[in-house]
């Protein structure tokens, strides 16, 4: 595991789903620019803290939560790369995830 495994793994549930939200912000913003370069790396950043969230062993304990954080992750690659089966939009996938990055503000 490298340091900067090691850091995610310090942050709380809020935290780590609110860096996700950033990066899913981020591919939004690029992609409505048409820049599909920096859109596409801001889905693969999102994707790979999505797994690393996956894999923190504090949420291998908690089954529930490790079942919210794998919906995530498929509804927002359903949404981008998808057939959108799951009816979303950017704004509603925002909200969800600006909940959490609100919640880690609330912790500190």
């Amino acid at each position: 595991m490298n340091n900067q495994n090691e850091r995610w793994y310090e942050f709380n549930a809020s935290e780590q789903m609110g860096n996700i939200g950033s990066e899913i912000y981020r591919a939004f913003l690029w992609r409505d620019k048409k820049d599909t370069k920096e859109s596409e790396q801001s889905v693969a950043s999102a994707l790979e803290l999505f797994d690393l969230t996956l894999s923190d062993p504090r949420w291998v304990k908690m089954n529930g939560r490790l079942k919210e954080i794998g919906r995530a992750r498929e509804v927002f690659c359903d949404f981008l790369l998808g057939k959108n089966q799951y009816n979303e939009t950017s704004e509603k996938l925002m909200k969800y995830f600006d909940e959490f990055a609100l919640a880690a503000r609330k912790d500190k």
